[in-house]
């Protein structure tokens, strides 16, 4: 009989191309990925794994089973859903991630109305940019994931993942209080094509956004500032080091010697819940769905 859990590190080797990838992917180390992959190779009797220059490759009978177990454990997936769905309470554990700002913005909110409506259920959370935030989703890591596009620029979601909008959040132009534009009442990104500007880490989703959006607009971005936290981009403009896109979503106190301006075009993200199509109907995934909804709603 063919074991699951070899079935879920083919199944991770298949996804995540290296035996090295596969481990991180599983919080296992790489020899553990390399005795699960020998033990299944006895276990069918074929080899599934051949060597490819320092790497590996599976071989016909490697994709053969991978694309079986990666039904096999959608399978899986859906019995556990249904399990939860015939008790009908959300118990157990939920995993949810969210970048920083969703975080702060939506969390405290939900996550309180979670532990009142279920408190049969723990809830654990983490902070992780979109782009890991939907990988950890796809490989099981976590439950549901709160992500976004910007309006222009939209974050490819892959298949087997279900998806819902929370909100649209719109984002302002921050400078420093003396800034010859900081009186405006909206302005145009085109207006700081000779500033210098405060952006989040290289990279990054909307690092990527940024640069692009501005080289849409005929302007070569002078990045010179990296910082991933809204309040650090914020500390930087106050002390007069630049420029920077700032959404309103978990912006919190805004320091002394910033100024907030709308741009004339608005410029907006669309931040919307991700998780596994196969878990929908686990209860434990709607409960927070419902939770996360009734946040953004006054936002």
């Amino acid at each position: 009989m063919l074991n699951l859990e070899r079935l879920r590190t083919l199944d991770a080797l298949a996804r995540h191309g290296s035996v090295s990838a596969a481990a991180d992917g599983l919080h296992v180390t790489t020899s553990a990925v390399s005795q699960q992959m020998s033990k299944l190779e006895r276990e069918v009797g074929q080899q599934l794994l051949a060597r490819n220059g320092r790497g590996v490759r599976l071989t016909d009978a490697g994709r053969l089973l991978a694309d079986h177990a990666a039904r096999i454990l959608s399978q899986v997936e859906l019995a556990q859903s249904d399990i939860e769905a015939q008790r009908g309470r959300a118990v157990g554990e939920v995993r949810l991630g969210a970048f920083p700002t969703a975080a702060r913005g939506l969390f405290p909110a939900a996550l309180t109305a979670l532990r009142a409506d279920h408190p049969d259920l723990c809830v654990r959370t983490s902070e992780l940019e979109p782009e890991y935030a939907l990988r950890e989703v796809l490989r099981g890591d976590l439950d549901l994931a709160v992500a976004l596009d910007w309006s222009n620029k939209r974050l490819p979601v892959p298949g087997g993942l279900a998806r819902e909008p929370l909100l649209d959040d719109t984002a302002d132009v921050a400078m420093p209080a003396d800034h010859p534009l900081a009186g405006r009442t909206h302005v145009d990104l085109e207006d700081f094509a000779d500033d210098d500007w405060v952006s989040w880490p290289e990279g990054e989703f909307c690092y990527e956004w940024l640069v692009f959006t501005l080289r849409a607009k005929g302007i070569e971005p002078r990045i010179v500032h990296l910082a991933g936290e809204h309040h650090t981009q914020l500390a930087l403009i106050a002390a007069g080091l630049g420029v920077c896109v700032t959404p309103r979503l978990g912006r919190g106190p805004v320091p002394e010697g910033v100024s907030l301006v709308p741009v004339r075009q608005k410029v907006r993200r669309h931040i919307y819940a991700v998780w596994r199509a196969d878990a929908d109907r686990r209860p434990s995934i709607r409960a927070a769905l419902s939770a996360l909804r009734s946040a953004a709603a006054p936002l």
